[in-house]
């Protein structure tokens, strides 16, 4: 060789050896850093419980537990080693020997038995790398491989992988493998299992054994002859392992139970921790419902749904089989099918306000409990009533149930004079009558009935209309929305007349929250449903208490119950009363019965129950009401929820008294009195006067208000007068011992 050529021949080599350098070192460069395995946390699974601790569902991109090595069943780590790497407590991150050998075998097989990538490589493909041309990806794949070797230990490397491999069906790592195959933690695992698991890490897809089970059993086989031949398990392990059955059913939960609550509380916490930390970070959200609860509601709820659509989808057909037989043109019923109702149930505990059960519909992901806006109905009737007892009414204060007409010249309303009988309302004596904004008003009442002046607590409980307009008028709009709100009420409300018969538009839980406030005697609470949050670590990030504020005076909201136990005891919501425990509640419907409410409550709990349509169907006829459509299933459900709450009544706040009045004239009642009943009173407001009148005349009686609004005093007459027995109006030193109980 001359000497020209030798220098050209080094000078060739030295490029190349600088090329090689220069690549090599930007492949290195371009490697992310083997250190961040030292702080290196896969995507963990975050889990919510119920209040006692029982798994409620899990949020997770990834389902994944991490474990250390020493909680991972030895035959679990050798057969991934002896499928996936037989080498891998011998070679340095990379096995030529390996992917030779491994190359031989599939060969010989005829099928892939053996990895020829090292578990080594597997996690630096996992973790660290990005799908790009085989070529440069296998490059970097050996790199990272041997940094890996230089800085972490064999056993590290192991525990690493077995937490981060893919198992198929959505479960990551050994820990969340083993829930989903088998429903057992990883550390219960029998040998069979264990092979089955390790089969999967080369195709999840293709040999689980729900999916594939043709598959599963021969790739679990596999395993096992390969655990046989490195010397892991005797021929005997291997042949008693092969008779046990494959997994058929999957276990762990992976889908949330009470998925409407589970919704809920992942809006409240996602904007607070962040997407990343709910989904990825592993935390443990500690809830406060009760799943028992939950599922008694679900149970009940949608069996009397059930029957429901069964029955509207009978009468659907009848009707139209009906119509097309007497060929009515054009038709009148529509040729599809009703909708499923929907339906909604929330439970609370009464003093902490916490959430124990929520149904927020049916068969989709619209949580009607707290997306929903629909008309509360008469259920908004005892903010009225509130009202009126912090104007100073009384239970017995007395309303008149009759006829009533309002007009309007375009701006305001106004009571039509002499608008006292239905007959003669003359519409033409109003002013601007025959105008083009003038328009009339005639509330009526569900059954088209008038029932004359009748106690607060008797139109509360027969849930009259007229009642709930006139005493709007009396305390007026503007104090009733002004109540709502302090009880709980955070929709806006229009002050306007109709206020009380459910004109404006709610939540179901701002009601339930609000109707709370009545039963934890004037005390307002924050509805919630978490009670703690840890992160993957056990470190508590929050804790809630239950928020407290005074909503109502304990009075105002004491004085409410009984008119509203009126409800249950012989008003609409009577079905309730066979619980047979202290127990108050409102009934709802609304126009055209389009939504049917009722919300009732004990010392304890409370629940709010509806059901409608979302496209505000009616629901059908008059038979289709609160009372006797929602109340039934409501029943049903606080019958079995109530077993553990043993009966009580509501505590009575100072400066209340019970004293025995008339039940239709209010006044204070003798011992003799045939309408006597006992009545709870703000002390101070409690009537004076006795009654005397003969119950077996009609009784003639008048608002304890007039018709503008303003104080009237109470004035009873009868057909014929008792005028001829003298009495003083005073009871007698007997009738006094029973007048206070």
């Amino acid at each position: 060789m001359t000497r020209p050529r030798f220098y050209l021949v080094v000078l060739t080599l030295a490029l190349c050896l600088a090329a090689s350098a220069l690549m090599l070192r930007r492949f290195l460069e371009g490697l992310p850093s083997y250190q961040t395995l030292e702080d290196y946390t896969p995507s963990l699974t975050t889990r919510a419980f119920d209040v006692k601790g029982e798994l409620l569902a899990e949020f997770s991109i990834e389902k994944r537990a991490l474990l250390t090595l020493s909680e991972i069943p030895v035959d679990l780590q050798n057969a991934v080693i002896a499928t996936e790497d037989s080498d891998f407590f011998r070679h340095i991150g990379i096995s030529p020997k390996g992917m030779i050998r491994a190359a031989l075998m599939n060969f010989l097989r005829g099928r892939v038995v053996q990895g020829g990538s090292t578990l080594t490589q597997q996690l630096a493909k996992l973790i660290f790398l990005t799908p790009e041309r085989k070529i440069v990806r296998k490059i970097k794949e050996m790199l990272l491989s041997l940094q890996l070797e230089r800085n972490f230990s064999k056993e590290e490397i192991l525990q690493l992988y077995l937490n981060q491999i893919y198992f198929g069906h959505g479960a990551y790592g050994v820990q969340a493998a083993a829930h989903l195959y088998f429903n057992k933690d990883v550390k219960d695992l029998k040998l069979s299992e264990c092979a089955l698991l390790a089969g999967l890490i080369r195709f999840p897809g293709g040999t689980s054994p729900f999916t594939h089970p043709e598959r599963a059993g021969p790739r679990r086989k596999i395993v096992l002859q390969r655990m046989l031949e490195e010397g892991f398990i005797a021929q005997k392990d291997m042949e008693e392992a092969l008779l046990v059955p494959l997994p058929t059913q999957r276990g762990g939960v992976l889908n949330a139970q009470a998925p409407y609550f589970v919704e809920f509380v992942r809006r409240q916490l996602e904007p607070k921790y962040g997407y990343n930390t709910l989904w990825r970070g592993g935390l443990q959200i500690h809830t406060t419902l009760d799943l028992a609860y939950q599922r008694i509601a679900e149970e009940e709820m949608e069996k009397a749904l059930k029957a429901y659509d069964e029955k509207a989808l009978g009468e659907w057909k009848k009707d139209l089989a009906a119509e097309q037989e007497a060929g009515i043109d054009p038709p009148t019923v529509s040729t599809v099918p009703p909708p499923s109702i929907q339906g909604l149930f929330v439970l609370l505990d009464v003093k902490t306000g916490a959430l124990r059960a929520m149904i927020g519909g049916r068969g989709d992901q619209f949580n009607r409990c707290v997306q929903a806006k629909r008309q509360p109905g008469s259920t908004f009737k005892p903010f009225v009533w509130a009202a009126a007892l912090n104007s100073g009414m009384t239970g017995m204060t007395l309303v008149e149930d009759t006829p009533l007409a309002y007009y309007s010249d375009g701006r305001d309303w106004r009571l039509l004079e002499g608008a006292t009988d239905q007959q003669a309302i003359n519409l033409a004596t109003a002013p601007f009558a025959g105008s083009e904004e003038f328009k009339v008003w005639v509330p009526s009442d569900f059954d088209g009935k008038f029932m004359g002046v009748i106690t607060l607590r008797k139109a509360l409980a027969l849930s009259r209309n007229i009642a709930s307009i006139r005493l709007i008028e009396h305390v007026g709009p503007p104090k009733v929305v002004e109540l709502a709100a302090k009880a709980g009420i955070q929709s806006a409300l229009d002050p306007v007349l109709a206020l009380g018969l459910g004109s404006s538009v709610v939540t179901p839980l701002e009601m339930a929250s609000a109707f709370n406030t009545f039963a934890n005697g004037g005390v307002r609470v924050e509805t919630y449903g978490v009670t703690r949050v840890e992160d993957a670590q056990g470190k508590v990030l929050e804790t809630r208490a239950p928020r407290m504020e005074e909503g109502l005076s304990p009075q105002t909201a004491y004085l409410i119950t009984p008119l509203m136990k009126a409800v249950v005891q012989g008003g609409p919501g009577a079905k309730a009363n066979r619980l047979k425990r202290p127990l108050a509640g409102k009934t709802g419907t609304t126009n055209d019965h389009r939504d049917l409410w009722f919300i009732g409550f004990t010392p304890d709990m409370l629940a709010a129950a509806w059901m409608g349509y979302d496209d505000f169907s009616s629901l059908g006829g008059t038979d289709w009401t609160g009372g006797t459509t929602v109340v039934p299933w409501w029943t049903n459900i606080m019958e079995r929820i109530l077993k553990d709450y043993p009966p009580r009544d509501f505590p009575v706040p100072e400066d209340i008294i019970t004293v025995a009045v008339d039940s239709e004239t209010g006044l204070r009642a003798l011992p003799t009195c045939p309408k006597r009943t006992l009545q709870a009173f703000l002390k101070g407001t409690e009537p004076k006067e006795f009654c005397s009148f003969d119950h077996s005349q009609p009784l003639h009686l008048k608002a304890s208000f007039s018709a503008s609004g303003e104080a009237a005093p109470l004035q009873v007459e009868t057909t014929e007068q008792a005028s001829t027995e003298e009495s003083d109006g005073l009871p007698s030193e007997e009738d006094l011992e029973n007048l206070y109980e």
